[in-house]
This record gives C-alpha cells, structure tokens and sequence, in this order.
C-alpha cells in the first residue's frame, strides 16, 4: 500500500512539473495552446514580426474592446484571455490589408476577388443572430482576418481590426492534423 502511495505521488509530481514547464513555456517562450477548430489544435509559438503583416500571414492578434467581442465571450466564441477584449490571442489569416476593398455579400470578395471558403452564415450553432460586417475600405493601421472553418468568428462579423494588435506569426509546433 505505501508503495501504491510514493507512486501515484511521484506520477502526480511529474505531471505538475509537466504542466507547470508548459505554462512557463507559454509565458516566457511565446506558446499557445489552441483549442478551437479555426486551425488545427495543438500548440502554436507566436514568431516575431519585424514587418507591416501582408496577405497570406497567418498571426496571432489581440482584439480591442468591443461590443462584437464582448458578445463572442459571452457567447462562448472565443476563450477568455489576457487580451484588452478579455479574449485570448485570436489565430487568423490577414486576407485584406490598408487600402482594399471588401465587399460582403453571401461570401467575401476583396478587390473584385470572391474569397475561397467565406461563405456568411445568419446565425450561429445555437440559432443565434448573427450580424455580417458591412464592408468597405480597409482602413490604414488595419488588417481583415479570416479563417476556411466554416463556423469561424473572424472578421466577416467584426471587421478590420487594428494591426496594431498582432503580437506576431503563428507557427505550429505541435498540432493535431484536421
């Protein structure tokens, strides 16, 4: 019996220290877990970015305050987090930057481009509804993100966010093939 005991006390020790080196990895070493379907689930390092972000970066970015992510916390779209919205770190690819126009109308379209997978959806899994972004002009300091999973909260709903808010370049370093 006390054999059982030292063992399931150094199984649960290991584990601790597991999951505190993975913390520390997080806070110090730029990793990310990411739990939701938009890209594969799995840990992510967020990778400096020394540049303006260009179409075709995928990036983690911080929301801003708003009312839309507000309701995607309260909604359960998005995890809470450290981010000034009270969200983690969203993953999304930058598909339109400053100065290009998006159009939204069924499925997005970028410069007279339709968007590959951007259908719009009129409400979410649970019926609720959802309000489409009404398009327009990137404006400058902003980026429009976007994600092929169907189901994704990205900015076919909120819109351009400020590019200020990239924290860097998502790279997966351990992830669940989709």
């Amino acid at each position: 019996m006390v054999r059982q005991q030292k063992f399931a006390i150094g199984a649960l020790a290991v584990g601790t220290g597991i999951l505190l080196a993975l913390a520390a990895g997080g806070i110090w070493g730029g990793l990310r877990l990411n739990l939701t379907p938009s890209y594969p689930v799995g840990i992510w390092r967020i990778q400096p970015l020394d540049r303006a972000a260009v179409v075709g970066d995928l990036v983690f970015i911080c929301p801003p305050n708003t009312p839309a992510f507000v309701m995607g916390v309260e909604r359960g779209y998005l995890p809470t987090g450290p981010c000034p919205s009270g969200t983690a770190p969203l993953i999304k690819t930058v598909v339109a930057v400053a100065g290009q126009v998006v159009c939204i109308a069924g499925t997005i379209v970028i410069d007279g481009v339709v968007l590959p997978n951007s259908g719009l959806r009129s409400t979410d899994a649970d019926g609720r509804p959802l309000a489409a972004f009404v398009g327009g002009q990137v404006p400058p300091g902003s980026v429009f993100l976007h994600s092929d999973f169907g189901g994704s909260y990205d900015s076919r709903y909120f819109g351009p966010l400020p590019a200020d808010g990239i924290l860097g370049l998502a790279a997966p370093v351990y992830v669940l093939a989709p």
